[in-house]
């Protein structure tokens, strides 16, 4: 099944002309800076130390409470992962009421209370604020972090880690922490299915009482409510949170690299390649430079489509739909990343544009015209932010956590129009460091290794896994010498019934379910030899797609409208999926298949199989040395999981006459295929676990059933 992409569509804005004739032999000067009206806010220090801020808005009875812990990030080593779920089960049940009550009671006043590792959010009708901090406070002074729940999140958790290794994404973000950061960084940890092993609820707990303490906290309230009232809420409700000594953590600070290094991960078959350029540098947040070098970034790539690597990689390359950069600031450690995803083949020319821009950024003053576009942009920003009061209430609370001035944001967008040319110069050469990156790829390994040795300083490439881990490769044994591909493939095909016998089929239906965001999918197969196929797709019982394909069109119809082929890819694609076992048949299709050796599957052991089409994808199948089943497949698609075959039987054993039987004559055999019923197929960020409901065979299915 092909996905469909869907493309961005740009709005456009017109431009409204004024009456009065101008002179446009002249640049109009930029007026000087609004003074920013950021609203009032009020705070207090309630008796057990939490800091609290108002922000009141009457415009809509609703009001909002968010806290939030002021700790130093903590290293959870070999049981990464602990401390999210610590944050996460605080709402699955306190010592009063079971997550079940929880959720009904937050239903029933139509609000809603999430909890994290550093703090908590709940928000409600005034009317109900009562009892929505009834159920608050209960949560964050009584949770009970219950064992099952933390199973059902463990094994969700892990189902989840299982598809990392078909997302380029994700892939990309754990070689990037791993090789900033370090590993001993919380910053640079990664959760692995190792790491889930040793989580417990005794972990989640001493997180807990070390660092959940009022002393630490930061309770900001929002919204229809006066500083008053809430002063009553905070005592009436928070009063028994017991102050607590909360331990505080230094770490190395991480650096860039004494010249660039490059790190590359496979994603396997995948034909683009998920590119960063990245290092670690020091901006604290509110630091001098920090309104500067978001500008600076801004004329690179951070959020502006004018951008200078949008422009160049997408508009004058075209290599990518989209380029960003951006340089986070941080208390402990802040970072520099430019990103993309490009085919595997201009993954090196991407680097050499990426590194150019950045020497461009060095080495040349921005155009005035440029800059005024990149800060225009970013005031129209800042001043559609001031719309919310929770602008006001986050930058009241960075006020207080990072000591900033009082008139930090009021005077930001003066600050902002100071920016000069010389300033953005100044910048690049202060925080740009072309020569000191780490370079991440994530692609095909032998197409896009090669190519990104002569960035590095060292000439290597160093190899790593999904998870930011050194890659080894896989133990793979060599075979028998008395095993071959052809062995392997007849072994499978004797297991799941004989060949000669599948040849037989003349058509097949296959119904199948599936479960996608809390909606269960149907999809009906309908295959016809020689080559007929119709795949049908419903959701709650109504039939969302279809594709066809006879032998000579291909047609796909869905809520979009019909899109019919008769070549591309699309076509060459059900051209393949609808030749009645083509499996059994490959060398016929130009399909080579060989033995690349035994390797463990999941405890079993089993035969790797390599497959390469003619148009060269390459995947890889498992078949199971014991019963000759095939029990995986790898594909740049996703890898899936077959199993749970059983027994069909196609044609019952003639039984013969007495007299055949007296003059010795043998009963037929029935004929008995087997077909799996269980497919676990992960596709990107999500694992589809799909059951085959029903198989039929040679039902006369009618010829009108596939036409176009």
């Amino acid at each position: 099944m092909k996905k469909i992409i869907s493309y961005l569509l740009f709005s456009i804005f017109l431009v409204l002309t004024v009456h009065a004739q101008l002179d446009r032999s002249q640049r109009p000067q930029p007026g000087p800076a609004p003074v920013v009206q950021l609203g009032e806010f009020e705070s207090f220090i309630t008796a057990n130390g939490i800091q609290v801020i108002v922000v009141e808005n009457r415009q809509v009875p609703v009001v909002s409470f968010q806290l939030t812990l002021d700790i130093d990030p903590v290293l959870e080593s070999d049981a990464k992962g602990y401390v999210s779920f610590a944050g996460a089960l605080m709402r699955e049940g306190t010592t009063n009421r079971s997550k079940q009550e929880i959720d009904e009671a937050i239903d029933f006043i139509g609000a809603s209370l999430s909890t994290a590792s550093t703090g908590m959010f709940a928000s409600s009708l005034t009317r109900h604020k009562h009892t929505l901090l009834d159920l608050m406070s209960d949560i964050l002074l009584n949770p009970t972090f219950p064992e099952e729940e933390l199973e059902r999140r463990l094994s969700q958790t892990r189902t989840g880690l299982r598809n990392t290794p078909t997302d380029g994404g994700s892939i990309l973000r754990n070689v990037s922490v791993t090789k900033v950061y370090g590993p001993d960084h919380p910053y640079g940890e990664v959760t692995t299915e190792e790491t889930l092993d040793n989580i417990n609820v005794d972990l989640l707990k001493e997180y807990y009482n070390t660092y959940f303490k009022p002393n630490v906290a930061y309770m900001v309230i929002i919204g229809d409510i006066n500083v008053n009232e809430a002063k009553e809420l905070m005592d009436q409700y928070f009063d028994q949170w017991e102050r607590g000594n909360v331990p505080t953590h230094t770490y190395p600070t991480p650096t860039a690299p004494e010249g660039r290094r490059v790190a590359f991960a496979e994603r396997l078959g995948a034909s683009q390649s998920n590119v960063a350029v990245t290092y670690p540098l020091v901006l604290t947040p509110g630091h001098e430079d920090a309104i500067k070098v978001s500008v600076m970034n801004s004329v690179l790539g951070g959020g502006v489509f004018s951008g200078r690597l949008m422009q160049n990689l997408r508009e004058d390359k075209g290599y990518t739909y989209g380029a960003r950069s951006n340089i986070s600031t941080d208390q402990l450690v802040a970072r520099f990343v430019a990103q993309t995803e490009v085919r595997n083949s201009v993954t090196d020319s991407t680097v050499v544009e990426i590194l150019y821009e950045l020497d461009r950024l060095i080495n040349e003053p921005v155009k005035e015209e440029d800059l005024q576009l990149v800060k225009n942009f970013m005031n129209g920003s800042f001043a559609r932010s001031l719309e919310s009061p929770r602008t006001i209430a986050n930058f009241a609370l960075n006020i207080k956590r990072y000591d900033l001035p009082e008139d930090y944001y009021a005077t930001y967008l003066e600050k902002l129009s100071a920016v000069s040319v010389e300033d953005v110069q100044q910048m690049a050469h202060k925080y740009l460091k072309p020569d000191n990156a780490i370079i991440i790829a994530v692609g095909n390994k032998e197409e896009v290794v090669p190519t990104l040795e002569r960035f590095s300083a060292t000439g290597e490439v160093k190899i790593f896994d999904a998870f930011g881990r050194p890659w080894t490769p896989a133990e793979l044994t060599e075979a028998p010498t008395d095993v071959s591909v052809e062995t392997v493939l007849e072994k499978y095909y004797n297991a799941i019934g004989g060949k000669e016998n599948f040849d037989n089929i003349k058509d097949m239906t296959q119904i199948m379910k599936t479960s996608m965001m809390g909606m269960e999918i149907t999809l009906t197969s309908y295959q016809k030899a020689p080559h007929y196929l119709r795949i049908e797709t419903a959701m709650g019982g109504n039939v969302m797609s279809t594709q066809l394909f006879n032998g000579e069109k291909a047609l796909v119809t869905s809520p979009m409208g019909k899109q019919e082929f008769t070549e591309g890819p699309e076509f060459e694609m059900m051209k393949m999926q609808a030749i009645m076992n083509m499996e059994m048949n490959y060398k016929d299709y130009g399909i080579e298949k060989t033995l690349a050796g035994i390797e463990s599957v999941d405890g079993k052991v089993a035969y790797k199989v390599e497959v390469v089409t003619l148009q060269g994808q390459k995947t890889y199948e498992y078949y199971d040395v014991d019963s000759g089943l095939k029990i995986m497949t790898e594909s740049p698609q996703g890898s899936a999981k077959i199993s749970d075959y059983r027994e069909l039987v196609v044609r019952e054993g003639e039984k013969p006459s007495f007299f055949a039987r007296l003059f010795g004559k043998k009963s037929t055999e029935p004929v008995v295929l087997k077909f799996p019923h269980r497919i676990e197929q992960q596709a990107g960020p999500q694992t589809l676990d799909m059951e085959i409901v029903e198989i039929l065979l040679d039902t006369n299915l009618e010829p009108s059933k596939f036409e176009i």
